[in-house]
């Protein structure tokens, strides 16, 4: 069983998407600190594809790609692997200055947006995009890069049946999917593509099947790792589990911040509907039954917090989040002591200030 440094978003870019010292510094600690296989937060394909968080780092230009190699050869240095995750928002944004796509023109209950509905040439310019990013990652020296296709960002609105109301050859939503991996390997060859996907979603019934479809699909293409996490941004809370820092929330979150009281009260309902208990290992469940769909390596991310959870799980690899945000140092402290069990308190302050806090 290995462990990965699951996606974590960073906030420690430019405004451009640039890396910044603290970024390099994040990075290169992690790999001192033993983490053999880590993936970067969140790295935007297109300018129409940043969120909505400051800080986030872009991957969609070869300028930009050759900033990372500072930071990649840092982490290299030290024996480790780093993976670029590369994502498109979607609908899932706002206040960037760029307009706001999807796949429909559905708003989310969170963001608020009507997005532009991407016409079918507009989707094959997507798929373009993701592509060249992946090329550029390559060229920059990632170890591969890995797909964000859950928490409800634009490949994984078009896998959900409830968003994806198109007529054209994209409402079947796994060909999004498809194109965009066939595109990468087209364009880098034989470089580590892994996918990101969510298990089950809150603003859909039946989403199994969907699931399943996807494990299928991704076992057909033979990518190299598949993660598995939950839900998305619509429930976001729901993604991390854990308290309602409430507080935080008003202060930083870029909807909620800067709003009468009176708005945030009439407003919080789509934060807080529904939000699931924390419980160990909460994702593991579906990460197994990816497993019993497909050869390809499964990690299951999410309620894990002690290398003991890790090791009885019974899966290849195991993805940690937060752990290592409170603790840089966590694999240390877990392989000189078997019983130790994270600093991590599942407070979503975190989740909420938008920026690694490590």
């Amino acid at each position: 069983m290995e462990i990965i440094r699951s996606a974590t978003f960073e906030g420690m870019a430019d405004k451009d998407g640039f890396p910044t010292a603290q970024y390099q510094k994040l990075y290169e600690t992690l790999a001192k600190n033993g983490v053999k296989n880590m993936i970067t937060g969140f790295m935007f394909v297109s300018n129409e594809g940043r969120a909505m968080q400051t800080g986030q780092a872009g991957l969609d230009s070869e300028e930009k790609a050759a900033a990372f190699k500072t930071v990649i050869d840092a982490v290299h240095l030290n024996g480790s692997k780093i993976i670029a995750q590369i994502a498109h928002a979607g609908r899932q944004t706002t206040k960037t200055g760029y307009r706001i796509v999807g796949v429909s023109s559905k708003k989310s209950i969170y963001f608020g947006e009507t997005p532009h509905v991407l016409t079918t040439n507009e989707i094959y310019e997507v798929i373009e995009q993701f592509a060249n990013s992946a090329y550029y990652a390559k060229s920059a020296g990632f170890d591969g890069v890995q797909l964000h296709a859950a928490h409800g960002y634009l490949i994984h609105q078009f896998l959900i049946a409830s968003i994806n109301n198109r007529t054209d050859e994209f409402k079947d939503g796994t060909l999004l999917l498809r194109k965009i991996i066939e595109s990468i390997r087209d364009k880098c060859g034989d470089f580590p593509i892994w996918v990101k996907v969510s298990g089950d979603v809150d603003i859909e019934k039946n989403h199994k099947a969907q699931f399943i479809k996807v494990i299928k699909l991704l076992n057909g293409l033979k990518v190299d790792l598949i993660e598995v996490s939950y839900g998305t941004m619509d429930h976001a809370l729901n993604i991390f589990r854990g308290k309602v820092p409430i507080k935080t929330v008003f202060k930083f979150n870029p909807i909620y911040k800067n709003k009468g009281l009176l708005w945030k009260v009439f407003n919080m309902p789509p934060l807080l509907a529904k939000i699931k208990p924390y419980t160990a290992q909460y994702n593991l469940e579906y990460a197994k039954l990816a497993g019993s769909y497909t050869n390809i390596p499964v990690s299951a991310v999410g309620g894990f917090r002690s290398l003991a959870e890790a090791q009885d799980c019974g899966l290849p690899y195991v993805s940690f989040c937060r752990p290592f945000i409170c603790e840089s140092d966590f694999l240390i402290k877990s392989k000189n002591n078997e019983s130790y069990i994270s600093k991590c308190t599942n407070c979503n302050v975190c989740a909420m200030y938008w920026k690694h806090a490590g």
